[in-house]
């Protein structure tokens, strides 16, 4: 197995993964998503139109950040995607790690229809940091340096430590997942996440071994390729 691959115009690129969205939302109804958020997704989600009453759920939320932080996952999806109701993890629970098992139990209770991940500059996927394996479950988990800085150039008050993600085995077990990814500076990872030996040193690799998986990047994403 391997991602099937597709290369669209950086200037198209968002209006064309967010047509693409709605209308396999359009096509489902009561499907079961499960979204990343950031500078990647922002841009597909506001050409996207909510159709069939979703079952939305975030794959994963920056813990130790104020409630209204710009940072926080939750912020920047209500932001982005006119859907007033949609699931993320509890990261203000008093006990984070039953939160975490908690969200995974909602997670798994029906197979996800689709999953939309990006790719960290460090081959991460959602907060799968690297050393996470290919039966990694929804959990608490400590940040990556690089992790804890990116949340600062998404407006954050302070820079977070730890987040509660969707795991690698809960992605894996989607019926389709897109990876999507854009801009020069994400080309490298990108083509050593396609070429390297599959394995926890870079968790997007594990997606090659994904039975319906597509790489959706822009042209400058996928110079490298």
């Amino acid at each position: 197995m391997s991602l099937d691959v597709e290369v669209l115009g950086e200037e198209e690129w968002s209006l064309l993964v967010g047509r693409r969205l709605t209308e396999i939302m359009a096509g489902h109804h009561g499907m079961r998503l499960c979204l990343a958020t950031g500078v990647t997704t922002s841009p597909v989600y506001r050409q996207t139109r909510v159709a069939g009453g979703p079952s939305i759920f975030l794959l994963d939320e920056f813990g130790g950040l104020p409630a209204q932080d710009p940072a926080r996952c939750a912020v920047m999806f209500r932001r982005d995607f006119t859907f007033p109701r949609f699931s993320v993890p509890d990261v203000d629970s008093p006990d984070p790690d039953a939160a975490a098992e908690s969200y995974g139990e909602a997670v798994r209770e029906r197979e996800l229809d689709l999953a939309v991940v990006g790719l960290g500059r460090n081959g991460h996927i959602g907060m799968n940091e690297p050393g996470s394996n290919r039966g990694s479950r929804t959990r608490k988990v400590e940040l990556a340096e690089t992790t804890s800085r990116r949340a600062l150039a998404y407006g954050a008050s302070t820079m977070p430590r730890w987040g509660i993600t969707v795991g690698l085995t809960e992605l894996m077990e989607s019926r389709e997942l897109w990876l999507v990814v854009t801009g020069a500076y994400k080309a490298e990872v990108l083509a050593e996440t396609m070429r390297c030996t599959i394995g926890p040193d870079l968790p997007a690799s594990f997606l090659r071994d994904h039975p319906n998986a597509t790489l959706l990047a822009d042209t400058a994403a996928a110079g490298l390729l």
